[in-house]
Formats: C-alpha cells, structure tokens, sequence
C-alpha cells in the first residue's frame, strides 16, 4: 500500500552533501543514530513536562522532520562509507523504537485524549517494527509495507502538534484521529506479516 517511505530515494539525495560533509568530519553512522534518539527523548521529556506548552507542540513538526532526515543520513554513512555493522543495526532498529515511544507517549497527556488509546498506537507502532524486523529473519525481507510506517506516523502526529501549535481547537477530534491510526497501523502489522510470509515461501526449502 501507498505509503511517505517510498519518497526516501528521492530524500535522501537531497541529503547526500550532508552525509558526505559528516563523514568527512569523522562523524560516524552509530554517532547519528545515538544523537537522534537521545535528542527525541529530550524532546519528550519536554513534552512531558509541559504538556500545555504551544511552542513544543509547534516546533515537534520541524524536529520530525529533522528527525526523519537524521534517520536517512545514518544509513546513508553506513551504506556508502563502509560503516555498516551489527552493532549500527541494533541501534537503528531500536533506537528508532525508542525515538518514537518518547516523541508520541506525550500526546497522551492532551486534554479530551483517551490515554489507552495514545499508547495503544505506540504499541502497534512498536509492534509494526517487530514485524518488520522480524520478516528479514524468516527470509522475507526487511517489511516496511504501509499503510502507517514510520515516515506516516510522524506525519500525522506532526500535523496534530502543528495544529496544536498554533492554538486550534482540535481536541474534540484527536480521539478520532488516534483512532484511525489504530486501525492503519493494525493494517499495516497485517501487510507486514503478510507480505513477509508470501516471499518467505518462495525461498527454495
């Protein structure tokens, strides 16, 4: 299914003097990936500690974003600089997890918001992850199907923030919004299991 991941060609292009320009600093893929993480629980931690605040809700979008591209440039330096190792896949997969629990578990502390539901999403999207990895285990590929992967999720929590951010009154619908991610990341944990069993059983025995 359709889903943001399938612009990371493209993104990462648009990153490559970047990772090119680190690289040259001797600033390593794990180096990346521990920052990011350790920057998105700091920014959790501020949501968590002001949940009312309209500036951290504002500027979440752009940290996504900045987030997003850190997640690119880490593989990039990995891939193309010969940084590529066991230990750098450990962290991507769950630095990641943990990046994404930190930046979203917050928004369970809106006014209105059911908090079951919040963190009922962070499960799915930790359980889509799972998945993910899991597939490239039983020989079908490291799953990244839609229709809520990662690049979506932080899409929709950064509109919320956004919209939050600049004082609407969304409240009344965030339920609602939670709630359909429920559902497209239920969805999405069935493509991945899916799609990862169908190549899994066109491996030879």
């Amino acid at each position: 299914m359709i889903s943001i991941y399938e612009l990371k060609p493209r993104f990462q292009q648009l990153l490559r003097p970047l990772a090119t320009g680190l690289y040259r600093a001797g600033i390593t893929a794990n180096g990346v990936t521990i920052a990011a993480m350790l920057a998105s629980m700091g920014y959790g931690g501020w949501l968590l500690l002001a949940p009312g605040s309209r500036w951290g809700w504002g500027l979440l979008p752009a940290f996504l974003f900045g987030r997003m591209a850190l997640n690119a440039v880490d593989g990039m330096l990995a891939r193309e600089f010969g940084q590529q190792s066991k230990l750098g896949a450990l962290l991507n997969e769950g630095s990641d997890v943990v990046a994404d629990a930190a930046l979203y578990a917050p928004f369970a502390l809106l006014p209105g918001v059911y908090p079951g539901l919040v963190m009922l999403v962070v499960f799915l999207a930790v359980l889509s992850e799972f998945i993910g990895v899991v597939g490239q285990v039983i020989g079908g590929g490291r799953r990244y199907d839609g229709p809520c992967g990662k690049s979506d999720r932080a899409f929709a929590f950064g509109a919320v923030a956004l919209l939050l951010g600049l004082g609407l009154q969304v409240a009344p619908y965030l339920n609602y919004v939670f709630g359909a991610l429920t559902l497209l990341l239920i969805i999405t944990v069935w493509n991945r299991g899916r799609q990862a069993l169908r190549v899994a059983s066109t491996l030879p025995a």
